[in-house]
């Protein structure tokens, strides 16, 4: 049949009749896409957070992953405390897969201890996805199968999420659940798309090494639906000069996958590149290129430009 098709028909088999999916994206620079997983951190930066993140996985197939994700979060000031809100598109397609979102997040925090602030945050979004055939070659030539769509169809359903996080100008950490109502999409009579609930922990930190421009940004996230469990841990080494910045960084996943990833930073613009090799199943030569462009800048109008606290988002 050929290489092609293999993902087409492997994925659309494992969805029929019914599915229970752990449907988020794993980025590779999930430090700079926080806003993405948890909510809460929706304007916590003090400033206007513009990310937008593009992956291809598994290149070299056909019908391969495509992601894209845009984002925009920023402060909303009122007389003390800050709050926050923030909007993002998701668009993700696999084969004759497609799925939509459409999200919406508020955030509040307020001082914790000396430097630290705490949020919580909620996120309503409306998913959709999308079944789409188009010229499908099942593997007996024959192109009809009665397990298989020979349309396009698609379903939405209304998706919540909600997260807490703490951040300092050295630490930061945060716990957020996704797909809190398990919703499920109904595509038709025969198609009924389950998705998890599925949590998340991040942290992360700022080490500044001493006499050097140089500082080490640890950070590790555990995803679960409480069926599967995925790690993820990286570094990035920064060296910042007369308002540049540079970084590289390794990621590692047990059992899944390696990342090397390299970036820089020009005047609050900063565009990041990664490349994640799969440690097993289809190996390093068909893995995931990643871009992440994140653009940043101060609307603290009512401060005349000074924060109520520093950025804890490093990078």
């Amino acid at each position: 049949m050929g290489r092609k098709f293999i993902i087409v028909i492997a994925v659309l088999y494992a969805m029929v009749q019914k599915v229970h999916a752990q449907w988020d994206v794993q980025f590779t620079d999930f430090t700079t896409l926080r806003a993405y997983y948890n909510p809460a951190v929706s304007g916590t930066d003090g400033l206007l957070d513009v990310s937008i993140a593009y992956s291809m996985q598994m290149v070299g197939y056909d019908g391969a992953p495509k992601t894209m994700y845009a984002g925009a979060n920023l402060p909303i000031y009122f007389f003390g405390p800050r709050h926050g809100a923030g909007l993002s598109l998701f668009s993700d397609e696999i084969g004759i897969f497609k799925t939509s979102k459409l999200a919406v997040q508020y955030a509040f925090n307020m001082k914790l201890g000396q430097k630290g602030r705490i949020a919580v945050g909620l996120q309503g979004a409306m998913m959709n996805e999308t079944i789409d055939p188009g010229n499908i070659i099942l593997s007996d030539g024959s192109g009809s199968d009665p397990a298989f769509p020979t349309s396009s169809t698609e379903g939405s359903a209304v998706d919540l999420a909600a997260g807490i996080y703490y951040y300092s100008p050295k630490i930061w950490a945060g716990l957020s659940a996704i797909h809190l109502t398990a919703p499920s999409i109904n595509m038709g009579d025969q198609y009924l798309i389950d998705i998890s609930r599925t949590y998340y922990f991040m942290s992360g930190g700022n080490i500044k090494l001493k006499n050097t421009l140089l500082s080490l940004q640890p950070a590790v996230m555990v995803q679960t639906d409480f069926q599967s469990w995925r790690e993820d841990i990286q570094c990035k080494v920064l060296y910042e000069y007369d308002s540049r910045t540079f970084f590289a960084g390794v990621g590692y996943s047990p059992g899944i996958s390696v990342t090397a990833m390299i970036g820089g930073n020009f005047h609050g613009v900063q565009l990041g590149y990664s490349y994640q090799m799969y440690t097993q199943g289809i190996g390093a030569d068909h893995g995931t290129h990643e871009i992440v462009l994140n653009y940043k800048t101060n609307l603290d109008l009512f401060k005349k430009g000074k924060n109520l606290h520093k950025s804890a988002r490093f990078l």
